[in-house]
């Protein structure tokens, strides 16, 4: 597949040219709104307003199109609809929908514009505007990713709930004869000034005659009902009860149970194979051959996996280098101006202001996404239709690539979007996609469900990618004076898109993401250079992407000045910002955490802040050295996310994506040898212990003037403020994660 341009995850990269081209097709093919897909196949009786309402003489059908893999933003979508719907979002049947580009994701292009993501001015608004439009035009991606689920829905998802109530009263007054204005709705219904009341779905008919009122005001938030207010996520009880379906669960009558297994060498070729044993195992009833491997097809999942390892093959080589240390040699030798990616930033001159003199090296490693419910696909084909039920980010590129592998037109590929049981990026890629529709190709007529072995997900997942920093900065009279970062890691947006088959010209700006739009505009003397190093193992995003890595580097570096200058943490920090939201934050969290306060020998605090995805986040967090190791004693989270929708999921969100954060900070990376994954599961990848896990108390600021995102700025600030307090109890200061490389922990 081919584009002109490219959205990607984080980063919208397009040249001058196209964006003049994208300006000058004219405002009113940017806003022109997509067909809506629910118009195809509408019973008799039923009316669809937009792409997301629906009501029938039955019920009103509510499309989250937006993919949760745990995140609640099933919830949230219908929720935000609901609002503005007037009805109980529990009463409605509430639908991922179908793959459209009616729900591209507007919100998703705002990266591209290289200004600070805290930059709301009207020239920078502008330019998202312009940059939102082109995206548009040239590629509308129907994607979830980029904490940009809940800013791209809510004014648009308010708004189809608007219309649709304003057009059922509309309907009722004609049916009714009184005026609009003195109609109200409540409660899926429409009320008469005699309280009599008409439900949406005995309107539905008389809607359908009318044309939808779009001329609507939204609601202030001052009359909220429930936006804002603690809610009950809708798949709350079926996931407390293990009744939820994911795309695991699916079954269909008749289905078999096929696994692959493909060179563990990343994009490595399969040289041959034998399959004699396997095929006389019991239950296996094919063994075909894939790009990269094999897969196994018996009469269930565990037959398959054992077969699949009896199947004998002989792999190519790596098309990296083989060898951990090799990976590292690369990213040293690519901090040269050849390899430059961009300098975002460069205020004052580092070079030549005054003061005591700090450098250090920073290493963050390759991590797996490992969520917990494997990789899976049930899929159908035919020879005129393809069916395929899976969880995935972005499904309209899913259902393409079914289509072009099985060469069914792209109309008669469906894809029935599934709840996911994590991801953290790991639902963005599509190998299983691919592989699924390889094996449905092949095997047409007959149901297949795929499903990896866990060590099969570790071993082909596309990792976290690697990151180097080296630091520099300068001290005098007790203060931080300058700064001086430069990242190198290999292109994350490049791998990634490359593997959808587009081009992605221009820096990536993963490269210094949580890392250059800093709010230490008082810092006067700062630079940030990133350097992209030449593709070693392929990579993708991982949850917070490159603020996760950068995020670590450069609040640890700023850490060490801070200390040097023999300055408060805290108070330093709050000195060299600029920005009004940011510095609310950080009070809060030294408020909520008494910093400043005595503590026990061998105890200590450390505090960090990152922005990414626009959410200015603060973490403090409190360790004790023990005689068997670092315990974790508390944890504080303070985050600015401009309007809050659900307090409840939102504090969810933020200790989750917290102990998330800590987690990997303590024990988790991915090393090669032989070209391979050395970890294969949780015992070599292991997150955080429950035993270990913090009490962690949250604080929502609503100071910020957009709404934001909150599925990964939690993530950043975890491990540079986990650094932070091991070094402030016992004056060790790591600079390489995982820190279980050099301490223990209890």
């Amino acid at each position: 597949m081919s584009r002109a341009g490219t959205i990607a995850r984080r980063s919208f990269l397009i040249g001058s040219a196209a964006l003049l081209g994208g300006v000058a097709f004219g405002v009113y093919a940017a806003k022109r709104p997509f067909a809506n897909p629910n118009l195809t196949g509408v019973s008799d009786g039923a009316v669809s307003f937009n792409p997301w309402v629906i009501v029938t003489p039955e019920k009103v059908v509510l499309i989250a199109p937006h993919g949760d893999k745990g995140q609640g933003i099933f919830s949230a979508q219908a929720a935000l609809i609901a609002e503005e719907l007037d009805i109980d979002p529990a009463r409605a049947e509430v639908s991922f929908g179908v793959p459209d580009r009616a729900y591209y994701n507007r919100v998703i292009a705002d990266a591209a514009v290289p200004i600070k993501s805290i930059d709301t001015g009207a020239t920078a608004e502008l330019l998202r505007d312009v940059m939102g439009g082109v995206a548009k035009l040239l590629l509308p991606m129907q994607i979830t990713g980029g904490s940009t689920a809940i800013p791209d829905s809510y004014d648009k998802l308010r708004r189809a709930g608007a219309v649709a109530r304003e057009t059922l009263k509309r309907a009722a007054a004609n049916r009714t004869g009184v005026a609009v204005g003195d109609l109200r709705s409540e409660n899926g219904a429409v009320i008469l000034p005699d309280g009599s009341t008409i439900p949406y779905t005995d309107l539905a008919s008389d809607a359908a005659r009318i044309e939808p009122v779009t001329d609507v005001t939204l609601r202030d938030p001052s009359e909220w009902r429930l936006l804002g207010k603690p809610m009950q996520r809708l798949d709350i009880v079926a996931k407390s009860t293990g009744t939820q379906a994911y795309g695991l669960d699916h079954a269909l009558d008749g289905m078999l149970h096929a696994t692959v297994r493909t060179n563990p060498r990343q994009g490595g070729e399969l040289l041959g194979f034998d399959a004699s044993a396997a095929k006389a195992m019991r239950g296996v009833h094919k063994v075909l051959e894939i790009p990269g491997g094999i897969a196994v097809v018996a009469d269930n999942t565990w037959r398959a996996f054992q077969a699949a390892e009896a199947v004998n093959c002989d792999w190519g080589l790596a098309p990296y280098p083989a060898e951990q240390v090799d990976h590292w040699a690369e990213i040293e030798q690519s901090f040269t101006d050849d390899r430059l990616n961009a300098k975002p930033r460069d205020d004052g001159d580092v070079d030549t202001a005054e003061g005591a003199e700090l450098r250090a090296e920073y290493r963050a490693p390759y991590v797996a996404h490992a969520p917990l419910e494997p990789l899976n696909a049930t899929i159908l084909v035919t020879d005129t239709r393809a069916d395929i039920w899976t969880g995935h980010q972005i499904p309209g590129f899913a259902a393409q690539f079914v289509a072009d592998i099985t060469g069914i037109d792209r109309e008669n590929v469906h894809l029935h979007n599934q709840f996911m049981g994590g991801s953290f990026g790991h639902r963005l890629e599509f190998d299983v996609i691919r592989q699924a529709a390889e094996i449905g190709r092949q095997m047409r007529g007959t149901p297949i469900k795929l499903t990896y072995r866990r060590e099969e997900d570790v071993a082909h997942d596309y990792p976290r990618h690697i990151t180097m920093g080296r630091g520099r900065g300068k001290t005098a009279n007790g203060r931080v004076v300058a700064l001086d970062l430069q990242l190198a890691a290999p292109s994350v947006i490049a791998s990634q898109m490359g593997r959808m088959g587009l081009s992605v010209p221009g820096p990536d700006a993963q490269l210094h993401e949580g890392a250059w739009d800093n709010p230490y505009g008082n810092l006067a003397h700062q630079r940030v250079r990133s350097y992209r190093v030449p593709e070693l193992a392929p990579v993708s995003s991982w949850r917070s992407v490159g603020a996760a890595p950068n995020g670590f580097i450069f609040d640890t570096l700023l850490d060490e000045l801070i200390h040097q200058a023999g300055a408060d943490p805290l108070e330093e920090r709050l000195r060299l910002m600029d920005h009004d939201v940011s510095r609310k934050v950080l009070e809060a969290v030294g408020e909520m955490s008494s910093w400043g306060s005595p503590l026990p020998a061998g105890s200590g605090r450390g505090v960090a802040f990152v922005i990414s995805f626009g959410v200015p986040v603060a973490e403090v967090v409190e360790v004790t050295q023990t005689e068997s190791g670092i315990r974790l004693d508390k944890a504080w989270i303070a985050a600015d996310v401009g309007r809050v929708i659900d307090p409840v999921n939102l504090q969810n969100l933020a200790q989750g994506g917290m102990i998330f954060g800590l987690g990997h900070a303590m024990n988790c990376e991915i090393t090669y040898a032989d070209g391979m994954a050395e970890q294969s599961n949780y015992d070599s990848h292991a997150g955080m212990r429950l035993y270990q896990c913090p009490t962690i108390e949250f604080r929502a600021l609503e100071n910020g003037p957009k709404i934001r995102g909150f599925g990964e700025p939690p993530v950043p600030p975890a491990a540079p403020a986990l650094g932070n307090a091991i070094f402030a109890a016992t004056g060790q200061r790591i600079r390489e994660l995982p820190f279980n490389r050099h301490i223990d922990f209890v």
